[in-house]
């Protein structure tokens, strides 16, 4: 009887937009037996490139890796013996341009994606003048295609809302599809910090802090700011290319 191999760990690139639901699933994969987690790699390197004064940009730039390449050998590189899935949450607007991106054929590419007009208000709130880049949109086309392309499979695509209508069935489904078992760990988690988070989880992470789980589907009216109008057009047409790949939770996916 040939020896047995176990299969290589899962490298999980998790690909949001700011102003989602990130944190919370980056908990609930967190939370699996077998399973490690990094928190948006490629930070400090966009901050040290950008020079954009976002909240405790010089802690973030300190404490995280500057060098793109050094990141992509990290997300790349050996884990613990037992580590079956290695979830990287990222924030799509992180890829820079100037980034290479061969390296990201050895990943696994899932896409979360929210509502644009709701992402618009919330980001407004926090950064009061986003443009498109900033959303993240219009590099999740980009990484959704570049992977569809490479691999011939359409990658996950994950909606916010539909995950708080059901997470057990949309995790389930994800789950399946990236080849991992459905860990019944991944609804509940504790309430608190974490050592893994990121340095800038001072600022950001107050309210997932206080959370154990996924909460209810978000159903309030959103009104943007004139300004914002046409941006939320732009948004909404790149959506678009996403939205239709969507794992739903009680249908089959279209």
């Amino acid at each position: 009887m040939p020896p047995h191999h176990p299969a290589p760990p899962l490298r999980l690139a998790v690909w949001s937009g700011p102003r989602n639901l990130s944190t919370a699933l980056m908990r609930s994969f967190e939370n699996r037996a077998g399973t490690v987690v990094v928190d948006e790699p490629l930070y400090a390197h966009y901050l040290a490139e950008t020079g954009l004064d976002h909240p405790m940009r010089e802690e973030v730039i300190a404490a995280g890796e500057t060098d793109w390449r050094r990141v992509a050998d990290r997300l790349r590189g050996s884990l613990e013996p037992g580590v079956r899935c290695f979830y990287q949450k990222h924030m799509a607007h992180h890829l820079l341009p100037q980034i290479e991106r061969d390296w990201l054929a050895e990943l696994t590419h899932v896409f979360l994606i929210r509502e644009p007009r709701a992402v618009l208000a919330s980001l407004h709130a926090k950064w009061p003048d986003p443009g498109l880049a900033d959303t993240g949109l219009p590099q999740q086309v980009e990484l959704f295609e570049r992977a569809r392309l490479e691999t011939g499979v359409t990658p996950p695509v994950i909606d916010s809302q539909e995950l708080l209508a059901d997470p057990r069935a949309v995790l389930s489904r994800l789950c399946e599809r990236v080849g991992l078992e459905f860990d019944e760990a991944m609804l509940e988690w504790p309430a608190g910090p974490r050592e893994t988070d990121g340095v800038w989880a001072a600022h950001w992470y107050a309210a997932v802090e206080q959370t154990t789980g996924f909460g209810p589907p978000r159903t309030q009216r959103v009104d943007l700011q004139t300004h914002l109008e046409s941006l939320a057009v732009e948004c909404e047409a790149l959506h678009a290319r996403l939205a239709p790949h969507r794992i739903h939770a009680h249908a089959a996916d279209l």
